[in-house]
């Protein structure tokens, strides 16, 4: 069936009168739904506008935080920091995206049939009805997700539970952040009991499509994202109870493992809860491959800030003051070993050779283009990726948006702002809680094969920092930044400058900072672009813009 072309109105919401005739394909919506591989095909479709800026948000989405320096000063993505980004020159801006969307869930909410009785009699009836009766809880799911990828940048928006036509459109009000975390989670709700824990049972097998752990993840997230001070200034304690009790529906469900395993490009991963398969391409280690190797622009580039937030392999912070640490600063076996899996340094081998980040070295400045941090990217990419003329080969990427470690983090990061208390366990509002939130931060860092908190000192600060290190380059930083409200944390970036003594053959490094960029408390949201308030009146324009 053709790519269907959907007109887009007001708000960027198409409205269901306009999606009954389609000028170029001569679809009806008749004709959409008339059979069960038609009507599978406007379901698939809703997934397509589920995070098609996946390469752009976890790389270069990292380079507008503390975790990466983008190595070309041509890239846009310095619009987020050097002042420039405004309700004209918006950023990243996914209003039209998401609503259509959430327009096109919409439509197949209001018109799908939930039988085909006239082919009742064809072998693979009860596996398509399996399908069928399944498809309004995942287009209720991705429906939620899109509001809340609209909510996490604009703060209040239009809930759209239903299509619209282009005058009333116009006329929604926008809801706050927290009445529509209550919506999503009223939807959750409602199809978690329906949705099925795996796909095994299904005839099309593994589809990487919604399940139930999926729906119940995102609602342990939701719930914390409301909880976390920018949408809970108050520090309203119950909404960290909710969010603690969501995460350990998940702990408690029996359906994924925490393990040693590779956790992206895996979709075996037995943490792996819900995601984005995209098909063969090298677009995303093309533009992070080292500078100097074949096919490499270096792009997004680890920075010192996030090198030194991995702690060393007993456990301790990681010093840049501590003359121990700092000579052990770029030995992977002396560190987490999530280190050595996030970031390339000098000396570690590419496709078999040395990679050479001091001064004059293969892959290092002055070649335009080189890191400016002395780092490169390691995690995501697949090295075997190649760019040899006449062998060159590219592979699927699978990235996971949420994760079992996820839960383990968010349970300790709920219940313990709800408590205040590291080592709580004991019962809130009828929920048993009996791991405590230094346990569950402890069952992550055990798993990755780095020292575990032996105490509870400093426990808000470590649990962010486990959140980081565990998630970078995963399209969380950027998002935990802003609902810690922790924006003056990443004024200064931080890389190494790298020597090599010609005699010796010695290298010598020195941290220096890199980029300096000015904080301000409006880019704690997205401006609403002027285009869209002129078209809906009712759009609040964020603090600062």
């Amino acid at each position: 069936m053709k790519r269907l072309i959907y007109i887009i109105l007001a708000l960027s919401v198409a409205s269901c009168d306009f999606l009954n005739q389609d000028e170029y394909t001569y679809n009806t919506t008749e004709y959409q739904f008339s059979t069960f591989d038609n009507t599978k095909a406007v379901c698939s479709h809703v997934y397509s506008y589920l995070d098609v800026d996946t390469e752009w948000c976890w790389t270069t989405m990292s380079a507008a935080t503390d975790d990466a320096v983008y190595a070309w000063e041509s890239n846009g993505i310095k619009s987020f920091y050097n002042g420039t980004w405004s309700s004209r020159n918006t950023l990243n801006d996914r209003l039209a995206h998401y609503y259509a969307g959430i327009a096109q869930a919409n439509y197949y909410l209001e018109n799908a049939p939930d039988d085909f009785p006239q082919t009742q009699y064809l072998q693979d009836y009860k596996d398509r009805m399996q399908q069928l009766k399944n498809f309004p809880f995942e287009v209720r799911f991705l429906r939620a997700w899109y509001h809340f990828e609209l909510m996490r940048r604009y703060r209040n928006i239009v809930i759209m539970d239903h299509s619209l036509s282009p005058e009333e459109v116009n006329d929604k009000k926008p809801v706050d952040f927290h009445t529509a975390t209550e919506w999503i989670v009223s939807e959750l709700d409602a199809i978690i009991p329906s949705l099925p824990e795996s796909y095994a049972s299904f005839v099309t097998g593994r589809t990487n499509r919604v399940t139930k752990g999926a729906a119940m993840a995102f609602k342990a997230r939701i719930l914390l994202y409301d909880a976390s001070p920018l949408n809970n200034p108050d520090g309203d304690p119950d909404r960290y109870v909710k969010a603690a009790k969501a995460a350990k529906d998940v702990l408690d469900s029996g359906l994924y493992s925490l393990v040693k395993e590779k956790e992206i490009n895996n979709f075996d991963a037995r943490g792996y809860i819900f995601g984005v398969i995209r098909s063969a391409s090298n677009g995303l280690e093309s533009t992070n491959f080292p500078i100097g190797v074949e096919g490499g622009n270096s792009g997004a580039c680890p920075s010192q800030n996030l090198a030194e937030a991995f702690d060393m392999k007993d456990g301790n912070p990681f010093d840049w003051n501590n003359a121990e640490h700092r000579a052990l600063a770029l030995d992977a076996s002396a560190r987490d070993p999530r280190f050595a899996k996030t970031l390339y340094v000098n000396g570690d081998k590419f496709k078999g050779t040395p990679l050479e980040m001091w001064y004059g070295g293969q892959n290092a400045a002055p070649k335009t283009g080189a890191t400016p941090t002395s780092y490169y990217l390691r995690k995501v990419l697949i090295e075997e990726t190649s760019f040899v003329t006449g062998n060159a080969i590219s592979y699927p990427h699978i990235y996971p948006i949420i994760r079992y470690a996820e839960m383990y983090l968010d349970y300790a990061e709920a219940l313990f702002e709800a408590t205040g208390n590291p080592d709580f366990k004991g019962t809130l509002s009828g929920t048993d809680f009996t791991m405590s939130p230094r346990e569950a931060v402890n069952a992550v860092r055990t798993r990755a094969g780095v020292g575990i908190l032996k105490d509870g000192k400093d426990f808000r600060k470590r649990l962010h920092n486990e959140h980081r290190v565990e998630f970078a380059f995963e399209n969380h930083r950027f998002w935990d930044i802003r609902r810690w409200k922790e924006g003056e944390l990443t004024e200064e970036i931080l890389g190494l400058s790298l020597v090599l003594d010609q005699e010796s053959g010695e290298i010598s490094y020195t941290r220096e900072v890199v980029q300096e960029r000015p904080w301000n408390d409006k880019y704690y949201w997205y401006p609403y672009s002027e285009s869209e308030r002129y078209k809906n009146h009712n759009l609040i324009q964020n603090p600062g813009w």
